[in-house]
This record gives C-alpha cells, sequence and structure tokens, in this order.
C-alpha cells in the first residue's frame, strides 16, 4: 500500500490541469493501447468523458473540434487514432497569432479621440468660407472640452490651436483668429450640468420604481 503511493514530484506534468490527473492517466493508456480498434473506442470514450465536463457544449461542431485537439495535446502528440477533424501539429499550436492592428490614428493625442481627428481631417479640405470657420471654431471647442475632461486645470487657447494644427499637418490655422473659445469654466460647468441631469434622472426613475411598489390601493 505504501509503495502504491505517488508524490506530485514523481508525477508527469499536467498538461492541461482543467481535466485532471485522472483523465491524463486514461490519455496515456490509451496511447499504449497496440490494437487500433480498441485504442479508437476509447479515444471516443474519452470524448465523451470530456464533453460531459461541458454538457450544453458536447454537441457543438466547433466545440468537439476543440476536445479533440486537446486530446492529442493531453498525449503529447503521440496518440495515433482516427479523428473526424484534422490532426493538430506541435508546431501548428506553437505559432504565435499575428499582431491586431489598433486604430490609433495619433497616439500624440489620444486624449482628443479618434472622432475628433476624422471631423479635422474632413474640415481642413473645406472650401474657405464661414461653412468652415464655424466648423474648425466648434472642432477647437470641443477639442478644449476634451483637453479638460484629461486634465482638470486650465488649458490655454494657444495649446489647442498648436494641436488643431499639428493634427490637420499645417492646414488649420487658428493663431491669427479674431474669435477666442469658450471658457473652461463654461465648458466643464456645462459637462457638469448634463451629467447632474443625467443622475437626477435616474433617481426619479428609481423613486417612482420604488413608490409604485409601496402604493397600496
Amino acid at each position: 500500500m505504501i509503495n502504491a503511493l505517488e508524490y506530485n514530484s514523481e508525477r508527469s506534468h499536467l498538461i492541461i490541469p482543467e481535466y485532471g490527473r485522472h483523465l491524463q492517466k486514461m490519455v496515456e493508456h490509451c496511447v499504449s493501447i497496440e490494437d487500433d480498434k480498441e485504442r479508437n473506442k476509447v479515444a471516443n470514450s474519452i470524448i465523451a468523458v470530456m464533453g460531459n465536463m461541458n454538457p450544453h457544449l458536447r454537441d457543438v461542431p466547433d466545440f468537439q473540434h476543440k476536445l479533440w485537439d486537446q486530446l492529442f495535446m493531453i498525449s503529447d502528440f503521440k496518440l495515433d487514432v482516427e479523428s473526424p477533424f484534422p490532426k493538430p501539429t506541435r508546431e501548428m499550436l506553437a505559432e504565435r497569432p499575428e499582431m491586431l492592428q489598433y486604430p490609433e490614428n495619433n497616439p500624440k493625442y489620444r486624449f482628443y479621440g479618434n472622432n475628433i481627428k476624422r471631423m479635422i481631417d474632413e474640415a481642413k479640405d473645406y472650401e474657405e468660407g464661414d461653412l468652415k470657420d464655424a466648423l474648425v471654431l466648434t472642432i477647437a471647442n470641443h477639442m478644449k472640452k476634451s483637453y479638460l475632461n484629461w486634465n482638470r486645470d486650465t488649458v490655454d487657447d494657444e495649446v489647442i490651436f498648436e494641436h488643431l494644427r499639428d493634427l490637420s499637418q499645417g492646414k488649420i490655422n487658428l493663431k491669427n483668429a479674431d474669435e477666442d473659445l469658450t471658457q473652461a469654466s463654461e465648458l466643464i460647468r456645462g459637462s457638469n450640468t448634463t451629467n447632474k441631469k443625467k443622475y437626477v434622472k435616474s433617481s426619479n426613475k428609481k423613486s417612482n420604481r420604488k413608490g409604485g411598489r409601496n402604493k397600496r390601493h
């Protein structure tokens, strides 16, 4: 009985710990079976056991594919059985995925967001006139508001003008503009007023719901 005891340090490495030690031993036994027919039968039984751990997914084709891939992984790719799916290889699973391309058009000015950059790209090619001037001024005020959301300290208009010139590749320059941007205090106050209205509206809804539940006829 003492000779049958096993220490973790003497055991083989658990390849997929979620399935536990006993299932890995079943897979190791399956690999050792010499008869092809018996080995295939045992492999399908192991797949059924693995599927029982997620009964709501065991009959889904994609999940079945995943189970067979995991079976081969647990066997250290030594298992030779007939699989309904292509047998994975160690090299295939070791491949690194391609880097995702994130839509960071201007990581230098992330606090403005991509939408403002798209607006600037549209505005810089507008025909000169009052419409373009109004649009550019609106964009500059949005930029100032976004800057203040990121940094609550006041910001000089010259900083916004310089950022706008940079983002437009020098095509929009408000440094000599006659009109000033909206005061920082008004932009912050406007944002706080909007948030306060949302909070009051939400509170009223909750109050009405509570009142409706407590109301007696």
